[in-house]
């Protein structure tokens, strides 16, 4: 008797061609990101077969390192160096390479180091003329670097190809960010340019593309006829850490806001690309355009953390956290009602919520369907329990829950919510999905950029938020701190959500 049921069978990775041989050049490589993003990504690629050879690394920062020294630093802070083996580790050991230098040398001799290395490695190696250059450093670094690059004729290439990743924030404002631009331009041409927001490439937000545009059965009724609301949640345990002075220049709007759940929000809500390809980025930035003003002070809920527990630990409050002002008006919370003007979503509000020192780690998309409009059942209460509810689950436990009702077994008709229940570990037999730097990495040395914000993007963007900034930092309408560490965050999000009828998709 054949099995009536399809099952999701466990697989390998998907299989890819490297990209051509390059170098990837690493500025600010003694810094955190290379040390816990940037090295274990080059890494966990070559253990795919996926990194291009012949290939190189050069690190490139002021402190007083050579290769070995390098090789040996990336090794000690690697969390998985064994995981294809240690002489897998060893080839890839050798590949890496490491220039001192002053981003700010005026006289251009870091630079004129660092083209030298670049040409004799090439030499060596047999490596032809592509450079990816990789921005690690602080944002205000950023204008300098590029415009040594280019006096040192580091920017182009007759024989083979230059390109450039710039890690966010990309500027403060929409004005900075458009002189950021107006900087790189001088130096690189837009198709050179890749500007990172790593939430693109996590695997389970691709996976949302594909749910909904590689199935039949959801983009029919992915609109204001059958959806109630969007709510998009990001909430981290964590508090500032080490990072005090970064934070107090940042805050969660330019940390998290402005980029991570503005792009989520975009692929929830666009349009059918045409392709898997440069489309979508043209669909993303029609989203923001279809953006209706926001009246800040009830549309927007901001919020500091207080001291508390996380997971049974006391932790202190954001004032109380190394670098940190103690009457700072930093938010590291931020919740916020948008409503996009346009024939598929008028009239349904999306809800973003981010911040640091919250209940759990998590990261999720939510669809709350609207209720049947007519419940026959005898006796069945009609509450937000009865609505059918997508979650595309980001982080952790990555997958996609399908809430629907079913009638619990018994002699009476009594109806109760069940989940479909797709787990991205189970299904693909992966224990977790590879780092989305991996895939930044491997597109951009490929030259894919569908994957990367255009200018345009983050103009728009910046634009969006850039009024809750400048009304919050010259008038704030809020008194701080106003949630506990180890809370949900502010009682206001949960009453801005209530204007609707509805309640957070996670409030335990």
């Amino acid at each position: 008797m054949s099995k009536e049921y399809v099952e999701v069978s466990k697989c390998e990775m998907s299989k890819a061609v490297p990209p051509e041989p390059c170098i990837v050049v690493i500025f600010g490589v003694t810094g955190d990101l290379t040390h816990r993003e940037l090295i274990p990504s080059l890494y966990a690629l070559g253990c795919k077969n996926l990194i291009p050879r012949p290939f190189a690394i050069i690190g490139f920062a002021r402190r007083d390192w050579d290769d070995e020294f390098f090789r040996t630093e990336m090794k000690n802070t690697m969390k998985k160096v064994t995981e294809c083996g240690e002489k897998e580790w060893e080839h890839f050991a050798n590949k890496l390479f490491y220039v001192k230098g002053d981003f700010n040398d005026n006289s251009e001799d870091s630079y004129n180091r660092l083209r030298n290395r670049i040409k004799e490695l090439q030499d060596e190696l047999s490596i032809p003329d592509n450079v990816l250059f990789h921005l690690a450093t602080p944002p205000e670094d950023y204008s300098t670097i590029i415009d040594r690059l280019g006096k040192v004729s580091l920017s182009k290439s007759e024989n083979g190809w230059r390109r450039m990743i710039i890690e966010k924030p990309f500027g403060r404002d929409e004005q900075s960010a458009r002189k950021l631009d107006n900087d790189i331009h001088k130096v690189f041409d837009e198709e050179q340019i890749f500007r990172v927001d790593h939430y693109l490439a996590k695997e389970t937000v691709q996976n949302m593309l594909v749910f909904r545009f590689g199935n039949s059965g959801f983009e029919p009724i992915w609109n204001r006829n059958y959806i109630e609301n969007v709510q998009i949640t990001v909430s981290e345990e964590l508090g500032i850490g080490t990072r005090g002075n970064f934070y107090e220049r940042t805050g969660i709007l330019r940390d998290m806001v402005q980029n991570h759940l503005l792009q989520l929000l975009c692929l929830t809500a666009m349009e059918p690309p045409v392709n898997y390809d440069a489309s979508l980025q043209v669909e993303t930035v029609k989203v923001l355009d279809s953006i209706y003003e926001m009246n800040i002070e009830t549309d927007c809920i901001l919020g500091q953390y207080s001291e508390g527990e996380i997971n049974g630990v006391g932790v202190p409050a954001y004032r109380d956290e190394k670098n940190v002002s103690k009457d700072s008006i930093i938010p590291t919370y931020a919740a916020f009602k948008i409503m996009i003007e346009n024939w598929r979503w008028a009239g349904v509000p999306f809800f973003l919520r981010t911040g640091k020192r919250l209940k759990n780690k998590l990261a999720e998309v939510t669809i709350q369907f609207k209720q049947t409009p007519h419940l026959m059942f005898p006796g069945f209460k009609r509450d937000n329990l009865s609505r059918n509810v997508l979650t595309f689950r980001l982080q952790p436990d990555e997958g996609i829950i399908y809430t629907f009702m079913a009638k619990q077994p018994g002699a009476e008709l009594k109806l109760r919510p069940v989940n479909f229940n797709f787990q991205y570990d189970t299904a693909f037999g992966i224990s977790e999905p590879p780092s989305a730097y991996q895939w930044l990495l491997f597109d951009a040395m490929k030259g894919d950029q569908t994957l990367f914000p255009r200018g345009d993007w983050i103009y728009k963007s910046w634009s969006i938020i850039d009024p809750v900034i400048k009304k919050w930092e010259s008038q704030p309408w809020l008194d701080l701190p106003n949630y506990a560490s180890g809370s949900w965050g502010p009682d206001a999000a949960d009453k801005l959500i209530k204007t609707v009828g509805c309640t957070w998709n996670i409030k335990e």
